[in-house]
């Protein structure tokens, strides 16, 4: 029997799960919106929500917790100082899971779209290269 026994499976192991859950945390904090399935959208609350908790501590201890999900610097960093100041006046619901009317052309899963319901500058994690535009490329040579 199933009694009293929380989150989804997604056909995975405990620890092919929980690092699946990971990585698309981590893809949801670069890009603020992903589009998944809609039970991954779901359990990917669970791990996203108490991390935006944490950037609202705003300690030492909180940002190792951080890393020990996120595993990147960059990302606790931008965690800390973009999401927490942007969530700091809110009491929670910092997600939101949009259900899509289509679904996935393979399998038929149902998708959904899971972002931050407040959005932070687009901010790009590579160390200060700009990038530079196509035409100038193609001009010049």
């Amino acid at each position: 029997m199933r009694h009293r026994k929380s989150g989804r499976k997604l056909g995975r192991n405990p620890a092919h799960r929980k690092a699946l859950l990971r990585n698309l945390a981590k893809a949801l904090i670069v890009s603020s919106r992903i589009t998944t399935t809609e039970a991954k959208a779901k359990d990917l609350r669970g791990v996203v929500e108490p991390l935006i908790t944490l950037a609202l501590k705003n300690d030492l201890h909180a940002r190792r917790q951080a890393y020990r999900v996120l595993g990147n610097h960059r990302l606790v960093q931008r965690l800390f100082d973009d999401f927490g100041p942007l969530f700091s006046a809110g009491g929670g619901g910092y997600t939101r899971v949009v259900k899509l009317p289509l679904p996935r052309k393979g399998d038929a899963a149902p998708l959904a779209i899971i972002e931050f319901t407040r959005k932070p500058e687009v901010i790009s994690l590579s160390e200060g290269k700009k990038p530079v535009p196509a035409a100038e490329d193609a001009s010049e040579s």
